[in-house]
């Protein structure tokens, strides 16, 4: 019945699929900006400056890149929602891929798919075990 799920309009109140479907959370909005602000983070290896996203309390990021930042141009211009998955490699199945998965930051995978447009994020968290006391 996939073909009646897409034939309903969601209503105001509801979720999207992404959520109630397929079960993503929000984690983050990308905002990308040619203006340098304060406590921005570099990450070298995507050659991104980035600002905001340990301080705001809605997940707000903001995204400067470099000029040889080899990331696509639609994510350097226009905003991208990202989500948490449980599993990054299942849910980027028959997507179409904007940026392949990477590792941003320790203990995470991201990736980023484009759809209508518009550019999402899926990001995994590798479970951080506990170190055992001796």
């Amino acid at each position: 019945m996939k073909s009646d799920r897409l034939k309903k309009k969601r209503r105001d109140h509801e979720p999207p699929p992404a959520v109630t479907e397929r079960g993503w959370r929000y984690h983050h909005l990308g905002i990308p900006t040619t203006v340098s602000r304060k406590g921005e983070r570099y990450i070298k290896h995507l050659k991104i400056h980035v600002a905001g996203f340990d301080s705001s309390p809605y997940g707000i990021e903001w995204m400067r890149f470099d000029s040889d930042c080899p990331i696509s141009d639609i994510i350097k211009t226009v905003p991208h929602v990202a989500f948490e998955v449980h599993d990054l490699d299942a849910e980027l199945k028959g997507k179409r891929i904007l940026f392949p998965p990477g590792v941003p930051s320790d203990g995470v995978r991201a990736a980023m798919i484009i759809h209508n447009g518009a550019p999402i994020e899926l990001i995994e968290f590798r479970k951080r075990r506990k170190k055992a006391r001796s």
